[in-house]
């Protein structure tokens, strides 16, 4: 398989399913574009083994197959046997130096998932959101690219944390529903919540209570993106462009659910396609989240 479809198929994968990220990474470079592609094409592969309907007990094993084939990857072996997401990323890897090793906190992240693990406080929340979020800033960050890489990736880390913290926010109910809890243990007990719900799926706590968990969840997202935005600062023009619109959308979407914290509760928040796009033309003419 040539390298140039390869990575075609890896934005098509991107286009298909980044709902969010496809639109700032469209407007990078075509190198670029297609590196980052790559990143998101096999870190898209380690969360559909995660969040697929096989058992605990396969999905593991799929990690682990995940693991060998980025080991692959990282010592130049056969990429895969024609598998273009593998060939493409080992191409990006050569071109860009990629920390191939955040790839192993992503599916360290993901066999937390599969184990059904519970954080008893931010700490370790926070340490779950640098494995499964953190990880991706540092890889978009090597090909975004640095004055000083080992000084910028802390704070796309950080980029990462407010990124995945949102997700949290709007995952809520479709986490419960699928078993998963992520809001810290000593948080629901300090708001009084414990996120039980009714046979007709009605939340049974005082609904003030579990308004003001998120809003302080909500408050302690705007600042991680407070920390991380400082990294627009050391990117150049189309990479800012590009981190600028995948942050900006997600900001927006923090900022939709911190004034109408009621919408969690009654599901999955979105941006309509139009607002996404007037956020990526915002950030290509130099605007900020």
């Amino acid at each position: 398989m040539r390298t140039d479809d390869a990575y075609g198929a890896c934005v098509a994968i991107t286009r298909q399913q980044a709902r969010n990220f496809s639109y700032g990474i469209r407007l990078l470079p075509e190198p670029k574009r297609d590196a980052l592609s790559a990143v998101y094409a096999f870190a898209r592969r380690i969360d559909d083994i995660g969040d697929g309907d096989l058992s605990p007990e396969v999905k593991l094993k799929g990690l682990e197959d995940a693991r060998t084939d980025l080991r692959s990857v990282e010592f130049g072996l056969d990429a895969g046997s024609g598998d273009p997401v593998l060939l493409a990323l080992a191409d990006a890897t050569r071109r860009f130096d990629l920390p191939l090793d955040a790839f192993d906190d992503l599916i360290d992240g993901c066999r937390a998932d599969v184990l059904g693990v519970e954080y008893g406080s931010f700490p370790a929340l926070r340490k779950y959101c640098q494995c499964v979020a953190g990880s991706i800033g540092r890889l978009s960050l090597a090909v975004f690219g640095s004055p000083d890489r080992a000084r910028d990736e802390p704070v796309a880390d950080d980029l990462g944390v407010a990124l995945q913290l949102t997700n949290i926010l709007r995952d809520v109910v479709e986490d419960l529903d699928n078993g998963r809890v992520y809001l810290p243990t000593d948080e629901l007990e300090r708001f009084g919540c414990t996120l039980d719900r009714d046979a007709h799926g009605a939340f049974v706590d005082d609904t003030e209570n579990l308004l003001a968990l998120l809003e302080f969840q909500a408050a302690r997202a705007y600042e991680w993106y407070e920390r991380g935005l400082r990294l627009l600062d050391v990117l150049d023009g189309r990479s800012r462009a590009c981190c600028a619109a995948m942050a900006g959308i997600y900001h927006r979407l923090l900022t939709r659910m911190a004034l109408r914290p009621s919408l969690v509760l009654r599901g999955r928040t979105g941006l309509p396609d139009w607002e996404k796009a007037f956020v990526a033309c915002v950030a290509l003419m130099g605007g900020a989240p």
